[in-house]
């Protein structure tokens, strides 16, 4: 089987390798096509690959590399297309982090004003890969893990339909740690009496049976537990009780506002800044560094690691162990392929569509939406069925279908429309070329809740970005060509 890497020359390209060349997804690719705009970078993480130790003994040979700047080319052929693009580069992160900074907001890379920055740039080059998808392996798969990647998921279901699946690691790990935590680890792959609900980098575990009995009420009564992994050390052990869920890591952004964007304030370089500076000067040594080169690397992916959400860890706290080897990234990105290839059934939370399939329904081909049979159910209530949601799926070589879920309690129902319809004015603004849409969008982001600094962040944002400008310029143009 082909894949093919949209970004083939991101810093996380290697972690995807590692584990298509050893492990339990050796074999699952035999050709790794790495896609990239900059020349540069993909010699720089060919190297990289090159370089890597590999596991002996597994009787698997690696994946052979091709690499392109060519994206008709990188499609020919190919079955699976991952996606991790990042349009204006790790340049356009500190100024989607910058601006809404120095409004006096909290800048943050996908959540708030940033994310709706970096969504507004990013849309419109996933659905020119998704369009020329159409043209030239129509039958592949799109696993997106794209950022943000709710509203890039969204974007792509009329031009891909189910074929468009977007994937993040946080949730999944949260579930994982929290599991360990309570004594009863998961295996890779089954969720069973797991509940989980909410928007990319916006949910909530609310749920954790074994054997008829709810362990999550327990996990969350026990301070030591909370304190041995991630998520239970962000936030006060008192308010995740009376809460009676445990949030994903991002909605420390939300319940403890205030507190982290004076954190970020008081740093003396933003995480985007930190990373910019990091891969500028990391790139041309990892070309240049032959045999050297994965060693360069992995120290920079460790240093990366150890900075990641450091905003919330203002008394010394270490990041986890088990993080800092990585692993969460790519394990959910191929548990995905391996089964969508027939490799197995897996559980996972994924991006996709809010819908129950229906009793008898035809399975939407993978072009655009099926026709419905009749009204739809939610798996998420109180969202509509049409919605990207992030929820625990059941993937199978007929691609991820969402698991019912419980109805959220009114105050995190409450969010999630909230963020829903920014996401939706979003993407409406990307794809319709509609600038009102975007300064809503900003208004309306509760990290945000103003008309004024919603116009003033698009404004600032279109000083940063000027094809922002040309995107609302060309929407005549686009409008008479529809």
């Amino acid at each position: 089987m082909r894949l093919m890497i949209a970004g083939g020359g991101g810093f996380r390209v290697p972690l995807v390798y590692r584990a298509l060349a050893s492990g339990p997804f050796a074999g699952l690719v035999s050709e790794l096509v790495l896609f990239d705009v900059d020349p540069g970078r993909l010699s720089a993480i060919t190297a990289v690959l090159r370089s890597m130790p590999l596991t002996p003994g597994t009787g698997v040979l690696p994946p052979s590399i091709r690499t392109t700047s060519s994206l008709p080319e990188a499609l020919a052929g190919t079955q699976l297309v991952f996606a991790a693009i990042r349009p204006g580069g790790t340049a356009g992160r500190v100024a989607d982090e910058r601006v809404a900074q120095n409004l006096g907001l909290l800048g943050q890379e996908t959540t708030g004003a940033g994310g709706i920055s970096y969504a507004l740039r990013t849309i419109p080059e996933m659905l020119d890969l998704a369009r020329q998808m159409r043209q030239h392996c129509p039958d592949a798969w799109l696993i997106n893990f794209t950022n943000p990647a709710g509203m890039v998921t969204e974007a792509l279901l009329p031009v891909l339909g189910r074929k468009a699946i977007g994937i993040c690691d946080s949730a999944g790990g949260l579930v994982h740690r929290a599991a360990r935590a309570a004594g009863v680890p998961l295996p890779d792959g089954r969720l069973d009496g797991v509940g989980y609900y909410g928007l990319n980098h916006l949910g909530w575990l609310y749920r954790m049976e074994r054997g008829g009995r709810d362990l999550l009420p327990g996990l969350l009564s026990d301070p030591q537990a909370l304190a041995s992994f991630e998520e239970g050390r962000l936030f006060p052990q008192p308010f995740l009780a009376r809460l009676g869920a445990l949030p994903n890591e991002y909605l420390y952004y939300y319940y403890q506002r205030d507190s982290a964007a004076a954190a970020m304030r008081a740093m003396v370089m933003t995480r985007g800044e930190s990373i910019h500076r990091q891969q500028a000067e990391l790139y041309p040594r990892l070309a240049a560094a032959g045999a050297e080169a994965y060693r360069l690397w992995d120290a920079a992916r460790r240093s990366r690691e150890e900075g990641y959400l450091a905003e919330a860890r203002t008394h010394g706290e270490q990041r986890d162990e088990d993080d800092l080897a990585g692993g969460g990234y790519e394990r959910v990105a191929l548990a995905v392929m391996k089964a969508l290839s027939g490799g197995g059934d897996a559980q996972l939370i994924l991006n996709t569509r809010n819908r129950l399939p229906a009793a008898g329904a035809a399975a939407d081909p993978g072009g655009g939406s099926a026709a419905d049979p009749g009204p739809a159910e939610a798996a998420l209530p109180g969202l509509p069925p049409d919605a990207v949601v992030e929820v625990p799926c059941t993937v199978t070589p007929d691609g991820a279908v969402p698991l019912a879920q419980s109805s959220p309690a009114a105050e995190q129902l409450a969010l999630l429309q909230q963020v829903k319809e920014v996401e939706r004015l979003t993407v409406q603004a990307a794809t319709q070329r509609d600038r009102t849409a975007a300064v809503e969008a900003f208004a309306r982001h509760p990290l945000v809740d103003s008309a004024d600094l919603g116009a003033a962040l698009l404004a600032g944002y279109e000083r940063e970005f000027p094809a922002l400008l040309n995107l609302w310029r060309n929407a005549g143009a686009a409008a008479g060509r529809g």
